[in-house]
């Protein structure tokens, strides 16, 4: 069984409160994750993150197939980081660590996503073939994402 890992920063010109907010409300994921995703919050969506908090959601990774996805965030630390962990989905395994550090003139946001695909050899290929190259695509719209909500980072600013 194979254990992936897919880490991102991107530097971003605004506050940590500022990014945390946005970051840390459920709401808000569907604005940062690709239309051909299919992304849909099911549960409830309630205004702060907590730890112990379930997300459901219906995605649509491959081929438009529905695919139900739980979620729990396992820690928080206000203003610092968030965890979330598959509980039910897609992956044999999922963790994914967001992080926020304050740096000179903007804040430092790292993603940490260990994930272990499903099928055991199969899902081996799977990785190789799309799932990485998918989860690296998302990141990517993310970061596009985040830079029309908060602006490009200009290390001359």
């Amino acid at each position: 069984m194979a254990c992936y890992q897919l880490i991102q920063s991107q530097k971003i010109p605004a506050t940590r409160q500022a990014v945390w907010d946005f970051i840390s409300n459920p709401a808000n994921l569907k604005l940062i994750t690709p239309d051909y995703m299919g992304f849909n919050i099911t549960s409830g969506i309630p205004d702060k993150m907590y730890a112990g908090m379930i997300i459901t959601y219906i995605v649509t990774p491959i081929l438009g197939i529905p695919v139900k996805w739980m979620t729990e965030i396992s820690q928080v630390k206000e203003g610092e980081y968030f965890v979330d962990e598959q509980r039910m989905g897609p992956y044999t395994f999922w963790h994914h660590q967001h992080k926020l550090e304050s740096i000179e003139k903007g804040v430092l946001m790292t993603d940490m996503v260990t994930y272990i695909p499903p099928l055991g050899i199969l899902g081996a290929l799977a990785n190789k073939l799309f799932i990485k190259n998918q989860l690296q695509q998302i990141f990517t719209y993310r970061t596009n994402a985040i830079e029309k909500k908060f602006g490009t980072w200009d290390p001359g600013f």
